[in-house]
């Protein structure tokens, strides 16, 4: 029976070809020509659609002249791939101008990704895309629906983003600002006219004209709403209509509903939605930004329900969400999501380990960064995984990270303590196996009374969202009330102003992974660690993820 079970398996399974060929091209998403970072000409780029077991085969040439690129699958934890999670400096060397990489990896779990540049700040210049992995044949969702779309909300900036990470690092210091607009499937909408200094926008360009998500009256649409903004967390919103949250970063939720949805940085969910409002208009679907003051006008698209024409506007004003700054909506929705009780896996009880990591702003030889434990992460010219596997010892810092603060004496609500913070490229090695507890805690910065959302994002994992919580996290205490019982399991997770988050997971996958703050330019400046389990276990590294370094 068990040989008849792989046999069967096995001939399901199939193999995904994709060939990519990375380049520079002037698009107008926003109506505002610029240079953008595009696959086969596209940004976002094409959606990989596979089926849960299937080997996605993507092989990338870097068509860029002067820039190095990597590619992350964000949300495939690579089991016994790890030389495939497309982390350049931590996984592998990145690919350099003229050069094809082929990424080679299992989608072993059914559900919504993305994909994304991890070189850099390439992400916000357009490189990214969707993952949709489907349930095996004769398998069902744990809910019902008539059709299956997909959003992809981002950010988008006038300012390449090579001007914005030599701002980032240059002092004196300069922010990369709010974004110039929000699109939803590589479209929005900026005012042409406030275009200054030069610049061509044209606000009849059809690559900027709104989205349309097409709805039949009567029917239920899944919406799979991915965010791989640079910086901004946004709440979403179908005008006039409920939506139903059903899965959460591949992970089937216990449903429940809501008018609007929060959703950060690296994050996927599913809705559901139901076309059961007057049919004789459109509505809107609205992006707008929050936990940041926005200055960004609102991103939308069109809810069309046909027979209507689809470029009809709706007759009413766009919505502009919740407020901003409403963290207790925010807290509310994240402690909202748990597993679905047909597929609740619960965590160990008791954890090995536990590594409390404190989110600062720092300064550092005149330089703002971010720092972890008043550690700012910088990576190294060899990756990890190549200098564990191999046993190079000189080319990173061999001295532990540190797992915690002085959380008994720390106030988080004043200014930035000590400002002072050191670079490093040390790591936490794991034992492999074990249970491991991650705190994120959030704090002021270097600005009075300011603290903001971090979205932290684990490579090559899955981990049980175990608590949240506002103000400092007390260690003896704040776990008694842990939900241990149907946590929600996740890659992806926000820690809220002057608030905590605890992640639990298993170090049971050999490798070498970047766990970091999923804003782009935060991560840029060094919010971020790497955890090292199990290098042993890794097989044979592949030839062509070496090159660089020592390597």
């Amino acid at each position: 029976m068990l040989l008849l079970i792989f046999f069967s398996s096995s001939i399901e399974a199939k193999t995904r070809y994709h060939k990519w060929e990375i380049t520079y091209q002037l698009k107008s998403p926003d109506c505002f020509q610029k240079l953008a970072i595009t696959i086969n000409g596209s940004t976002p780029g094409p959606t990989i659609d596979a089926q849960q077991g299937d080997t996605v085969v993507v092989a990338v040439k870097n068509g860029l002249f002067t820039e190095n690129i990597a590619i992350h699958w964000h949300g495939i934890r690579q089991l016994g791939t790890p030389w495939s999670d497309g982390t350049e400096g931590v996984t592998q060397c990145p690919i350099i101008p003229g050069e094809t990489f082929i990424y080679s990896f299992v989608v072993d779990r059914p559900g919504t990704y993305i994909y994304h540049a991890h070189y850099g700040m390439q992400r916000s210049a357009g490189l990214y895309g969707l993952i949709r992995v489907a349930l095996p044949q004769g398998e069902v969702e744990p809910f019902k629906y008539d059709s299956d779309q997909s959003l992809i909300l981002n950010d988008w900036w006038h300012k390449s983003a090579f001007e914005q990470s030599v701002g980032l690092s240059s002092i004196p210091f300069a922010w990369v600002n709010e974004p110039d607009s929000i699109l939803i499937n590589g479209r929005g909408r900026f005012n042409c006219s406030l275009v200054q200094g030069g610049g061509t926008c044209n606000s009849t360009n059809p690559d900027c004209a709104p989205y349309v998500i097409t709805a039949v009256p009567g029917r239920t649409y899944r919406l799979r709403i991915a965010s791989i903004t640079s910086l901004s967390a946004f709440n979403f919103q179908i005008e006039g209509h409920n939506m139903t949250v059903v899965e959460a970063d591949g992970h089937f939720v216990k449903p429940f509903v809501v008018e609007s949805l929060y959703i950060y940085s690296g994050e996927t969910y599913s809705v559901l939605v139901k076309a059961d409002q007057d049919p004789s208009r459109n509505y809107w679907a609205a992006v707008n930004v929050v936990s940041r003051q926005p200055k960004t006008p609102t991103g939308f698209a069109i809810f069309n329900y046909y027979p209507n024409h689809p470029k009809k506007n709706p007759p009413t004003v766009l919505p502009i969400g919740p407020h901003w700054n409403d963290t207790t909506g925010r807290l509310n929705q994240d402690m909202s999501v748990k597993a679905h009780p047909n597929y609740n896996h619960p965590p160990p009880k008791t954890a090995d380990r536990l590594i409390l990591l404190l989110n600062t702003q720092n300064k550092i030889g005149g330089h703002t960064r971010w720092a972890v434990n008043q550690v700012s992460f910088t990576l190294p010219h060899t990756p990890y995984l190549i200098a564990l596997k191999d046993r190079l010892r000189n080319v990173f810092n061999q001295k532990p990270a540190p797992d915690t603060y002085d959380y008994k004496t720390y106030d988080i609500y004043q200014n930035t303590s000590n400002q002072n913070a050191t670079y490093s490229n040390s790591i936490y090695r794991l034992k492999f196996n074990s249970t491991v507890d991650v705190v994120l805690q959030n704090a002021n910065t270097m600005t009075s009374n300011n603290s903001e959302t971090h979205p932290w994002h684990l490579h090559g994992h899955d981990f049980w969202v175990v608590g949240h919580g506002v103000g400092k996290f007390d260690p003896e205490k704040d776990p008694n009330g842990y939900n241990l019982v149907d946590p929600i399991e996740k890659n992806t997770v926000a820690v809220q102003p002057y608030g905590w988050t605890t992640i639990r997971f298993r170090a049971d996958n050999p490798g070498a992974w970047a766990f970091h703050c999923h804003i782009e330019s935060h991560f840029f400046m060094g919010m971020g660690v790497v955890f090292e389990e199990g290098v042993d276990k890794v097989g044979k590294l592949p030839k062509n993820i070496k090159g660089c370094g020592a390597s």
